[in-house]
């Protein structure tokens, strides 16, 4: 049975189905960067709150590049199927919050009357750190190709574009002002989308610009849910269990967060009514997913490479990685940073275990390793130098970074991080005998993140050298 409207009520009897009527319902948010994440997270919580009683708050997405998510919805009005995946039975949703997708190259004015439409009162992004556009030093990028472009002739390619060209003609007919809510998997990053949009806002128009200031808002977020890419035997699975026939399918696990700065403009949806966080302060929470949850997944990664494993949910069920990882979630990172009132570090560690262990959803350690010299200073680093500030030690920590530098020398397996030629050079020149300080040493590779224990760096060339022989 072909998903849309008219086999809705014909579904299986395990199938949930919206408990409203899609097409009765105005969009009350336009999402720029429709995608699988977005489908599995962001509008799952807008269709629960519509299942709810709310009413008119349907997504318009915007795909800023490709056509494939609005080719999969279209035929289907829509609607689409969000699997969730454990060693349970999988819980199928219908999902009937999207009322359809732009295609931003082939109709950019679209996308500019669905952002300024008067009815439009939230717009929510997930377009990737690269869609920001942001320079080395913060802010964004005027010398980008897109953002010189957009601003040399007053066009709408990027993000800022778009929004540039929406907000005037919502000031030009009083429609209001937006929050403007970024989804993004990057700190701070509601400061980065205002911070970004007022820099082109002040070439583009700077009275626009400060109309902006006074009538948006740039809620910080943070987002949590592991949304694999569908596979075929993934669609078949579905077909064979539930009878649908989903182009749009997405599949991913029971656990979602996603936590809000309180900071609208306007109305909103009631998000928190289902399993939404509206926090005074962000921060914390993005501290807890990097030290916590990334930290735990990177040592994971590389420790259970070198033994030859390949999944997560293999490396937790480890005898030697699963308490180690456990020690480094709960004893070291957790005791790093000073938590929110009532973010329950304890319960998230307990979710990060449940998560890690699930064999329904294959996370690959591969992937987790790659660019590891982009992520450790985050996710190992900061946990390191706040706990020796407090004079306490880490030997998770430095049992996981002595793995990675064991794992970026490149004689187990090829290495996938943009700095692995340096890296390399810098294995040749040091030798195993002082690896540790040419990476993590005052003056070493790593000098903004260097370890300032002498004793501490000593410990991690001991353990390299120890794994090597």
């Amino acid at each position: 049975m072909k998903l849309n409207l008219s086999t809705l009520d014909h579904l299986a009897a395990h199938v949930r189905r919206p408990d409203y009527v899609p097409p009765q319902q105005a969009c009350g948010i336009v999402h720029l960067g429709v995608g699988a994440f977005h489908r599995a997270h962001q509008a799952v919580y807008t269709d629960a709150a519509m299942n709810a009683g709310e009413r008119d708050w349907r997504i318009m997405g915007v795909s800023l590049r490709s056509r494939s998510v609005h080719d999969q919805l279209t035929p289907q009005d829509g609607l689409y199927a969000v699997s969730t995946k454990s060693e349970a039975a999988p819980e199928v949703r219908v999902i009937g919050a999207i009322a359809g997708v732009l295609v931003a190259p082939d109709n950019p004015a679209a996308v500019v009357d669905a952002l300024a439409s008067t009815a439009t009162q939230i717009v929510t992004l997930t377009v990737t750190e690269k869609g920001y556009h942001q320079s080395a030093g913060g802010g964004l990028d005027m010398n980008a190709p897109a953002i010189a472009a957009d601003l040399t002739h007053l066009g709408a390619t990027t993000i800022f574009g778009f929004l540039a060209a929406a907000l005037h003609r919502r000031r030009q007919v009083s429609a209001g002002g937006l929050t403007l809510l970024s989804c993004d998997n990057m700190a701070e990053n509601g400061n980065n989308l205002a911070r970004s949009l007022n820099d082109f806002l002040e070439q583009y128009d700077p009275t626009l610009a400060d109309w902006t200031r006074r009538n948006c808002s740039f809620p910080s977020s943070m987002v949590d849910r592991i949304v694999p890419a569908t596979t075929d035997p993934d669609r078949t699975e579905l077909r064979e269990t539930s009878g649908l026939e989903d182009a749009g399918a997405v599949f991913t696990e029971p656990f979602s967060q996603w936590v809000i700065e309180d900071n609208f403009v306007g109305s909103r949806p009631g998000w928190e009514q289902h399993g939404a966080e509206l926090v005074s302060d962000v921060a914390p929470y993005e501290t807890a997913k990097l030290r916590m949850l990334n930290g735990a997944h990177s040592a994971l990664a590389y420790l259970g490479l070198a033994k030859g494993l390949s999944l997560v949910s293999e490396a937790i069920a480890d005898p030697e990685l699963g308490p180690l990882a456990k020690r480094l979630m709960r004893e070291e990172a957790a005791t790093s940073f000073t938590p929110a009132p009532g973010q329950n570090l304890s319960h998230y560690a307990d979710e990060l275990e449940a998560r890690f262990s699930n064999p329904a959803l294959p996370h690959r350690l591969i992937q987790i390793a790659m660019d590891g010299s982009q992520k450790i200073p985050q996710r190992w680093l900061s946990t390191l130098s706040a706990r020796q500030e407090a004079g306490r030690e880490s030997p998770a920590i430095l049992q996981a970074l002595a793995s990675w530098i064991l794992y970026v020398r490149g004689t187990s397996c090829a290495v996938d991080d943009p700095m692995r030629d340096q890296l390399a050079r810098t294995w040749q020149s040091a030798g195993q005998a002082g690896i540790a300080s040419a990476l993590f040493g005052r003056d070493g590779l790593f000098r903004e993140h260097w370890i300032a224990s002498e004793a501490t760096l000593e410990n991690l060339g001991n353990l390299v050298r120890t794994e090597l022989t």
